[in-house]
């Protein structure tokens, strides 16, 4: 259902922007209205973060125009991790909502650290902070659950649909588009598709635009074939009629349409891909950790199966990481033992992914240079999107998600029995996503995942571990309840607001985690709700169309309602003190 209200924020018309070799997008023409939530969708390269500048006015397009509303404002997330000076604290802002941002998002320990001292991942989530709070008619983020996990996600889910004005998003999150959005633009061959509704809708929309093409590309034979006819018929001057024309209809009754890389399944015993015995890889007793530092888990057992699809999930610096480079050997445990059955052979692709060498072509790349690449390569590469003529392109004129889509193909060529992926949907399209998961579908052997997209998850997997405080809890098949009784822990809509919220005084017995997180998540809601009800009743106090009696009125709720924000934040402060502690 669309959230729009009817007051338009940004109208773009007939924009065209093109790249040497081809075109991004032409008249791409769409309106974007207070309180909607557009998905913007497309593979690599297809132009999505371009269209994001064009619509930011960063960028000029080189044919149509883009009228933005009077006096809107808009915010930006890029992807790059560009942040003022000064601590997490400082860029973020004060006040309950940014504490809240910061705790959520797992910055909470490097509050007071200064940016320039944090990580890629941690930049990027302070960025994010501080754009979700900022005062906005517009949002635009892209790639904004990079670096999230699946509480991060969970949170900026909620931010969003609170956020009053429009937010358009690039994602690769599935979940996130079918929760929110009220329409997709579809960055494929060149155009602009818009559709409305959330990912259901967007799919259904492509299925019939491949459909048509399939229609379009027979008709366009069939007259090919007409015309060959009847230039080959024995009419002296149809004889002479060019060449150029025979070769061109034999062409296209002769040539393929697009290749299909869903059309046969890689035949992995072909490939050549070793067989597993029953030993794959066990932990007995193991401990992970790193010198000078608590421990991030310890007594880990477990026994992974030849055929097995295992998930890993948890908070970002929880161990998750350390935990499958244990698994792989990569990372000696801090104690216990890690047993490798005598026919495995591991593919890892870890968060950054294999050194790619800019003026190696793609081909050469996978073959590594010792050999020449065969048609396994060849298939392996088609799979993932990349034709002819990228196969033979350097891979320094690569965008980020095609050079991570060439680590994954890395990761494949090395004809592995046991596929270990920490995060491997950053920076990939949807189109790869789907593939990656096809291809898991009929992969021989053991599957190891880590990853914040729930869609992945459940589909590929069909055993969760989870890695938090210290532990590593086994929970089965059952994500999707794990993942909503965390939610409701933290979700303010799903609890009462309590009428008392005091933390424990001196003497009394330490109140659990998860009670506590209940009357934050409560606390909170109960600001939102004030800050709401502060914001309508000042903008009624200054109409200048109220009469003196009325403004009064209205003004003395307003000073009520400040006391009570005061008062709320005090509270939510002292349970986050009591949390922490």
């Amino acid at each position: 259902m669309s959230r729009a209200s009817g007051r338009v924020l940004i109208d773009v018309d007939g924009v065209t922007v093109t790249r040497p070799e081809r075109p991004l997008f032409d008249e791409a023409t769409f309106t974007i209205h207070d309180g909607e939530r557009i998905g913007v969708v497309g593979r690599n390269g297809s132009g999505k973060s371009t269209l994001l500048r064009v619509v930011a006015g960063a960028q000029e397009p080189e044919a149509g125009a883009v009228r933005p509303g009077r006096d809107v404002r808009i915010v930006v997330l890029d992807q790059r991790d560009d942040l003022p000076a000064g601590t997490v604290r400082d860029v973020v802002g004060t006040g309950w909502r940014a504490d809240s941002a910061i705790d959520r998002l797992g910055m909470t320990p490097f509050a007071d650290r200064p940016t320039v001292q944090l990580s890629g991942g941690q930049r990027k989530r302070v960025a994010l902070a501080r754009a979700m709070l900022a005062e906005a008619d517009l949002l635009l983020l892209d790639e904004p659950t990079n670096h999230l996990d699946l509480d991060g996600v969970a949170w900026l889910r909620q931010e969003i649909d609170r956020h009053r004005g429009a937010v358009v998003l690039v994602t690769h999150d599935r979940w996130l588009l079918e929760e929110l959005a009220t329409r997709i633009i579809d960055l494929q061959g060149g155009r602009a598709h818009v559709i409305d509704g959330g990912y259901e809708p967007h799919l259904r929309a492509r299925a019939e635009r491949a459909a048509k093409a399939e229609r379009d590309e027979a008709v366009r034979r069939n007259l090919a074939r007409q015309e060959l006819a009847w230039l080959q018929r024995g009419a002296r001057a149809r004889r002479r009629k060019p060449k150029s024309r025979i070769a061109e209809a034999t062409g296209i009754i002769e040539g393929a349409a697009e290749q299909d890389p869903f059309a046969d399944d890689i035949d992995f015993a072909a490939f050549g891909t070793p067989r597993l015995g029953d030993t794959v890889i066990e932990l007995d007793g193991v401990a992970i950790g790193y010198p000078d530092a608590p421990l991030l888990a310890e007594d880990v057992t477990l026994k992974l199966g030849p055929l097995e699809r295992l998930g890993i999930v948890g908070p970002n610096g929880a161990g998750k990481s350390t935990l499958v480079g244990a698994m792989t050997g990569r990372i000696d445990p801090v104690a216990g033992e890690v047993r490798h059955g005598s026919t495995v052979v591991i593919g890892e692709l870890d968060q950054l992914g294999a050194e790619l060498d800019p003026d190696v072509r793609v081909r050469d790349a996978i073959s590594g240079g010792a050999r020449q690449a065969d048609h396994r390569d060849a298939a392996l590469l088609d799979r993932f999107w990349f034709d002819d003529d990228s196969q033979w392109a350097p891979i320094g004129t690569l965008s980020g998600g095609e050079r991570r889509r060439i680590q994954l193909v890395l990761t494949l060529t090395a004809r592995p029995n046991v596929l270990v992926l920490d995060e491997p949907t950053n920076d990939l399209d949807l189109d790869t996503l789907r593939s990656l998961e096809a291809l898991l579908d009929g992969f021989p052997g053991a599957v190891v995942v880590v990853s914040h997209d729930r869609t992945l998850l459940e589909r590929v997997c069909d055993r969760f571990l989870v890695v938090e405080h210290g532990r590593v809890t086994e929970i089965g098949t059952a994500l999707g309840e794990w993942l909503d009784t965390r939610a409701s822990s933290t979700r303010s809509d799903a609890q009462p607001r309590p009428k008392v919220a005091r933390p424990a005084t001196k003497g009394s017995g330490r109140r659990s985690p998860s009670h506590l997180r209940k009357l934050i998540a409560a606390a909170e809601r109960e600001l939102e709700e004030l800050t709401v009800r502060r914001d309508d009743l000042a903008a009624s106090v200054a109409d200048p169309d109220l009469d003196h009696g009325a403004r009064s009125a209205l003004a003395e709720e307003l000073g009520t309602v400040d006391a009570s924000i005061e008062s709320a934040e005090e509270r939510w402060l002292e349970l986050s003190t009591e949390m922490e502690g």
